[in-house]
């Protein structure tokens, strides 16, 4: 699972083995550790309660909260993204989006791309 957060905006690419055990069993945890014993966490997880995408912060760790039928839906069909907004404290928006994550259309020697999915537009051009 990759993450990148700028701007007001969370942004999680998940890999297929990530999206079942997403869509299986609700949850999927990534974690980097930093000097001293650190660790920052950051998590998608699946929620029958959920009405609409949510993202937390605590404890050094992100949590991204979807809906379980727009999981189930996402996870089960061809569908690139899920996406989200969520009013904050100061009535700004942060925008989330998780998607499936591709294979790149230019080989990369340092990444292992064996559980991303097919790119769609695979033979029309390059990353």
């Amino acid at each position: 699972m990759k993450l990148r957060i700028r701007d007001n905006s969370i942004r999680l690419r998940l890999m297929q083995g990530e999206v079942d055990a997403l869509r299986d069993e609700g949850l999927v945890t990534a974690v980097t550790g930093f000097p001293g014993g650190r660790t920052f966490r950051y998590s998608v997880e699946s929620s029958p309660a959920s009405v609409n995408p949510a993202a937390f912060f605590s404890d050094n760790q992100v949590i991204v909260r979807l809906p379980e039928t727009v999981v189930l839906a996402w996870a089960n069909s061809e569908q690139v993204s899920m996406t989200g907004e969520q009013v904050l404290d100061d009535g700004e928006k942060l925008r989330i989006l998780v998607e499936k994550d591709f294979v790149c259309l230019t080989g990369r020697d340092d990444e292992d791309e064996s559980d991303m999915y097919p790119h769609p537009a695979a033979g029309n051009r390059s990353c």
